[in-house]
């Protein structure tokens, strides 16, 4: 891999589409050293509290889990670090890693609805399966207006096809944000 220490990619979607999977196995790869930022943990962190971030009334708790998360993105970016964040980020949780000063890249993952749904359910344990919350987020990335230049349909490709098409994406240096 490209030694991109310094950086930063949100590789961002609906439920279903992969990231976290993909997010591993980049941080996994060769070359610069990686940070791997799981978005749900900075949820899980609140114990007590905790407003499902879907929901309405969760907008102030999403608003400090986004600044503490892309705080601690720049912190290890800044320590020479390529940091790749993995999570529901769309358009309008980007305003707190608009603010910092480095080279960001946001990758959106699009599956086809079914194809998130199956995978969601297939998940089991404690993860979000209900298809009426899956199918909200997944329209709420179908319309990215300016931003939908940084989407990259998936849902056919195995794991491998997918993480090469992510690094062309972020070796092409189209996906950084402005």
């Amino acid at each position: 891999m490209v030694d991109h220490s310094g950086n930063i990619l949100i590789l961002t979607g609906p439920p279903g589409a992969g990231k976290t999977t993909t997010a591993s196995a980049l941080a996994a790869l060769g070359g610069s050293p990686k940070v791997h930022l799981h978005a749900d943990d900075f949820w899980h962190f609140i114990k007590h509290g905790m407003v499902q971030p879907y929901l309405p009334e969760a907008h102030g708790q999403n608003q400090v889990v986004l600044d503490v998360l892309a705080n601690a993105a720049a912190g290890y970016a800044r320590g020479g670090y390529f940091v790749i964040v993995d999570g529901i980020i769309g358009p309008w949780f980007l305003d707190p890693f608009r603010t910092i000063s480095l080279p960001i890249h946001y990758i959106v993952l699009r599956p086809p609805l079914e194809t998130a749904i199956e995978r969601c359910q297939d998940r089991g344990g404690d993860t979000l399966s209900d298809p009426g919350p899956i199918t909200a987020l997944h329209g709420q990335f179908s319309a990215l207006g300016v931003l939908e230049k940084h989407v990259l349909a998936t849902g056919h490709d195995d794991r491998e096809t997918l993480v090469l098409r992510v690094m062309a994406a972020l070796q092409s240096g189209s996906y950084r944000l402005s």
